[in-house]
């Protein structure tokens, strides 16, 4: 027996016991400090178990693990996020201003479960901050994203394992100690006090205050660089769940609770089960009155159906559950002035009034404009260019002006009328029969162009990368650009030739046009920019139809039959598919080589090589990052964000990165995007 052998494997093993004695007793003083609000230890002694165990890890590598509490703050700074799919859509909240309205909403509740008893309801602050998913997998911490557009959002998972509130891996307690997978959904958000410190140590650098502490979290949580992140002290507190498999739970209180035990925060401590919405509008109140007196910022409560078993047969509209709402505070309000009026174009050609004004701090932002919106707004508040006024944020969030102070209007003010023309391309501004915007008759204004242009190549549209907003100016007014078709005429001399473009960024804006060519068809929808068709919108028909040619061809009564298309947006896809000149662009846009598609239109067969395989992508291709994860899902494989031994493939694009390295080292086989194709049996 060699007894050297026993000696160093025991001395190996009581160091590992060490390491995960230390692990424990940190991850307990975490949760202590972060979920239970009541610290047992002083920060020098948690600092000096958190060093010991740092000490060891660095001595003894091959205990390191992901989930350990020193591997929060770590990771070198990437270029850009990654898309990240959520299973179930994040929906967002439908808002309510007044107790009629709560009234009215527990009426529809009762009404569409056929009952006549009261319906229990939590009652939960609503956070102002940054809603995330966390994605775990057998008590792990795979992933956390952003709610994006609800249906995707950004891969934030470097920024997400930073958050101390949050832990790497969950505790085994109570009725969700089984689970094996759980889509954990709640609010990031910074605290008054780091807030304010945070603004302090920016005002002693010469950097630029934060407006509010939702504004600092959200720039907090997309930081390209992890460190700043974990510098920023940002916390969670989860509200609710995505998928969950393993464990089940039966009422949202319940669920509530079962986070808490994993280890996960929730706001237990002003959340409240009420018996009824009489109940649920006292603890709104309640929450109203202490608002101010709490550690971080709310805007509101949100009321939520307790029964999950209620809340499946309740159902969703389009963006928004039918089993819960928002019910906002009421907005803070200040005085000032009305500098001037200025008139903004829009794309549908819509004169827009906004007040320039004197700025003025309203709970804790600045605001120097308003939008007044039309004509019978200006008329009924009888708004004028000098006016003293009362301005609020409307839901806390977007400035409007509520009264006029008449006691301190100059006796030489004069009423106030949009012009008859546009302040832009001087044609007619008509008001039609019925509507209240005048709008400029001239369909091809600049201002409408180059906003209808700028939608066109937005992220959530087209994203048309590296085409701004002065470049499309430049366009527009050269007259290189009549109509978003004509992005796809573009040359790199051409481009070349423009203010501040040199050939290496027309040529990467020509590369960016050609992988536009195949944006979703959902995206390709929201990028025409017909009126009524948001996001959500775009995704229920393409889902339904398929392509947008599809689309075109069906009537008002066919585009019903989907679930969240009403008939004002039945009827405008419909009026905007019969005017010619739609329909010459949208032909236009096809000849140039558009081909919009579903991830789900990509022929993938049982018998594809990605069946059980990982696959890691780097550098540019020509499908969609997320199309491309959802092919390789659809054809049984998994998508990774860095290369293992366990990786597959690593399919390569142009200009790769690390990832392309790392896979030469670990011998990972590589593949061209050709290739890739060829195995989903692709090809375009």
């Amino acid at each position: 027996m060699d007894r050297g052998k026993d000696s160093q494997s025991k001395k190996l093993e009581e160091i590992q016991n060490e390491i995960e004695r230390l692990r424990n007793l940190i991850k307990r003083h975490d949760y202590l400090y972060y979920v239970m609000d009541s610290p047992e230890i002083s920060d020098t002694e948690y600092d000096r178990f958190f060093r010991e165990l740092e000490l060891l890890e660095k001595d003894y590598p091959q205990f390191l693990s992901l989930d350990s509490p020193t591997q929060r703050v770590g990771g070198a700074a990437i270029e850009k996020f990654d898309q990240m799919t959520h299973a179930i859509p994040m929906l967002s909240l439908s808002n309510i201003f007044d107790e009629g309205e709560l009234i009215d909403f527990d009426s529809r509740v009762r009404k569409l479960l056929g009952t006549s008893e009261i319906v229990p309801y939590v009652v939960e602050p609503k956070l102002d901050g940054v809603a995330i998913e966390l994605i775990y997998e057998n008590g792990l911490l795979l992933s956390g994203g952003t709610r994006g557009d609800g249906s995707v959002g950004e891969d934030v998972t470097p920024n997400i394992r930073t958050i101390k509130s949050i832990p790497l891996s969950l505790r085994s307690n109570g009725p969700l100690a089984k689970v094996s997978l759980i889509d954990v959904r709640g609010e990031i958000f910074m605290g008054r006090a780091d807030f304010d410190a945070l603004n302090k140590e920016r005002d002693e650098t010469g950097e630029a205050a934060f407006a509010n502490p939702r504004n600092a979290a959200a720039g907090s949580i997309r930081q390209l660089d992890p460190t700043v992140t974990a510098q920023r002290h940002l916390k969670f507190l989860a509200h609710g769940i995505g998928r969950i498999e393993g464990a089940s739970v039966t009422t949202h209180m319940d669920l509530l609770y079962g986070l808490n035990d994993l280890g996960i925060p929730t706001n237990l401590n002003q959340t409240k089960l009420c018996e009824g919405v009489d109940a649920a509008l006292n603890h709104y109140h309640a929450l109203n009155a202490v608002r101010n007196e709490l550690p971080f910022e709310i805007d509101g409560a949100v009321i939520k159906v307790n029964s999950l078993k209620w809340q499946i047969q309740l159902g969703t509209k389009s963006r928004s559950p039918r089993w819960a709402v928002a019910y906002k505070f009421q907005p803070m309000q200040a005085e000032t002035k009305i500098l001037r009026i200025e008139v903004g174009v829009g794309r549908t050609g819509t004169l827009t009034p906004v007040a320039i004004m004197a700025p003025v701090n309203v709970g804790g932002v600045n605001i120097s404009r308003a939008t007044l919106h039309n004509q019978d707004e200006i008329d009924r508040k009888d708004i004028r260019e000098g006016d003293v006024v009362v301005i609020q944020r409307a839901g806390d969030v977007i400035p409007e002006v509520v009264k006029v102070k008449e006691e301190f209007r100059d006796s030489l003010s004069v009423p106030y009328y949009i012009p008859d023309h546009c302040p832009v391309c001087g044609s007619e501004a008509v008001r039609l029969q019925g509507q209240a915007a005048k709008r400029c008759a001239n369909s091809s204004c600049p201002a409408r162009l180059k906003e209808t242009v700028k939608h066109f190549a937005s992220r959530d549209a087209m994203d048309i990368e590296g085409l701004g907003d002065r470049l499309i100016d430049q366009l527009v007014d050269k007259d290189l650009v009549r109509d978003p078709a004509d992005i796809y005429y573009l040359d790199a001399d051409t481009l070349s030739s423009l203010d501040r473009m040199a050939k290496k960024s027309a040529s990467n804006l020509i590369r960016a046009i050609e992988r536009s060519k195949m944006a979703p068809a959902h995206r390709f929808l929201f990028s025409l920019g017909i009126p009524l068709i948001g996001e959500m919108a775009a995704r229920l028909l393409t889902q339904a139809f398929g392509d947008v040619s599809s689309i075109q061809q069906k009537d008002a009564a066919q585009l019903q039959e989907i679930s969240g298309i009403g008939p004002e947006v039945a009827q405008s896809l419909v009026t905007f598919f019969s005017e010619p000149t739609n329909v010459r662009m949208i032909e236009r846009l096809i000849s140039a080589g558009v081909s919009p598609s579903l991830a789900d239109e990509y022929s993938v067969t049982t018998a594809s090589p990605l069946f059980g395989k990982t696959v890691v992508f780097t550098g540019s291709i020509s499908i969609p990052r997320n199309d491309a994860k959802k092919i390789v899902e659809t054809a049984g494989g998994s998508v990774g964000s860095s290369v293992t031994k366990k990786t597959d493939f690593v399919v390569v694009g142009e200009d790769p990165g690390s990832k392309l390295d790392k896979a030469r080292e670990l011998r990972v086989r590589v593949i061209s995007e050709e290739e890739f194709r060829a195995f989903i049996g692709f090809s375009n």
